[in-house]
């Protein structure tokens, strides 16, 4: 006998969920090791701003992977908790090194300044761009999977 009962939506719906956490954690886990990159292999020393979007995504690295085995829904919380405030901080740095918030605010006062880029790609990918694109991609994923984890 064929069983015909349909699978439950809830199923479906916690793979998805599962599947866009694990993607942010995706995201969380290639940032972190590309600004470990950045710092330890190329030596370029990291500004304040720097430093602060570190502090919020290098913990998303190792919270994400724990709310999905087993699948916790509060790890979306978690998380957003921490990218939000560090995407706050990225667009900031990215507006900052585009001359759009002027050096006189004085974010970094020691060491590396904040507005000085080290790395451009393609004639515009700075690393401050990378960050702030980071982090809207781990916001995007976690908020999709609030809502599907809602219905």
């Amino acid at each position: 006998m064929m069983n015909t009962t349909p699978p439950s939506p809830s199923a479906g719906s916690a793979s998805v969920t599962w599947t866009l956490i694990f993607g942010a954690w995706l995201v969380a886990g290639v940032s972190t090791l590309g600004a470990l990159f950045f710092g330890e292999v190329m030596q370029l020393p990291p500004c304040v701003l720097c430093w602060y979007q570190r502090i919020f995504m290098f913990p998303l690295a190792m919270i994400l992977p724990v709310g999905l085995f087993p699948l916790d829904r509060k790890a979306i919380r978690y998380g957003l908790t921490l990218a939000i405030p560090g995407g706050l901080i990225a667009v900031f740095h990215l507006l900052l090194v585009a001359g759009l918030i002027p050096e006189s605010i004085k974010p970094c006062t020691q060491g590396v300044p904040c507005s000085q880029t080290v790395i451009v790609w393609f004639g515009f990918v700075t690393i401050p761009l990378l960050s702030a694109l980071a982090f809207s991609s781990i916001i995007a994923l976690l908020v999709a999977a609030h809502l599907r984890s809602s219905k």
